[in-house]
């Protein structure tokens, strides 16, 4: 009970984040074990932020926090961030977390950075091992909020030639878990002289960026 008072906390800010003019929250990267690197992508969230506050009148702080998978702290964010190109390995207690977490509230966004895949969904399976990971059709809210995506994620980078899906966790009716899967959305994030995209594909990441944090605050 004590978990979903925070969480319910947390999101009843996020409602009237439109009321100040100052940041008012937080999102944060999640960082797990298991050797991947979780710490992957490192301009990304700013920049995904700054584009926030910019262009959807959201009231985020500048910079990201980031949270164990296994800590209490996790509740005070409503949306974490999880990337990375390698493995993950989820005690059972930090199973126990990230339920607790996610069916009390939160929400969370797994981007898969190349070769995370495997790991995120055998994980996963442990955490909610009741339900599957669904592809989201294109008519789905989350493509459709301030900018529209009418054939779902947009291609960042190519790696297998794959075209990019959409996957969600859907516990009780809602939507707790969004993973992108490949498309390198958090690489369109970085700073351009990263990788030296074009900027109209850094554009299609940022504001597919923002339509997931638009979701997450309005539904």
């Amino acid at each position: 009970m004590k978990n979903l008072v925070k969480i319910f906390s947390v999101l009843l800010l996020v409602l009237v984040f439109t009321s100040f003019s100052n940041p008012t929250y937080k999102i944060a990267k999640l960082k797990y074990n298991g050797g991947g690197d979780w710490y992957a992508n490192k301009t990304s969230l700013p920049n995904l932020i700054k584009f926030c506050n910019q262009n959807i009148g959201t009231t985020i702080f500048a910079e990201e926090d980031i949270v164990e998978v296994g800590s209490k702290d996790i509740f005070n964010y409503p949306f974490i961030h999880l990337t990375g190109h390698g493995n993950i390995v989820l005690t059972t207690q930090e199973v126990e977390n990230l339920r607790n977490y996610l069916t009390a509230g939160g929400f969370l966004h797994a981007d898969d950075n190349y070769g995370l895949d495997k790991f995120f969904r055998r994980e996963m399976k442990k955490v909610f091992p009741e339900l599957e990971l669904v592809e989201l059709p294109f008519s789905h809210p989350i493509y459709h909020q301030k900018f529209s995506f009418d054939k779902g994620l947009p291609k960042v980078h190519e790696h297998d030639g794959k075209s990019p899906q959409g996957f969600g966790i859907i516990y009780k009716g809602r939507l707790v878990c969004f993973y992108s899967y490949e498309c390198d959305l958090g690489n369109g994030w970085e700073d351009q002289d990263v990788y030296n995209d074009p900027e109209p594909v850094r554009q299609k990441a940022l504001q597919m960026g923002a339509n997931l944090l638009q979701y997450v605050f309005t539904n």
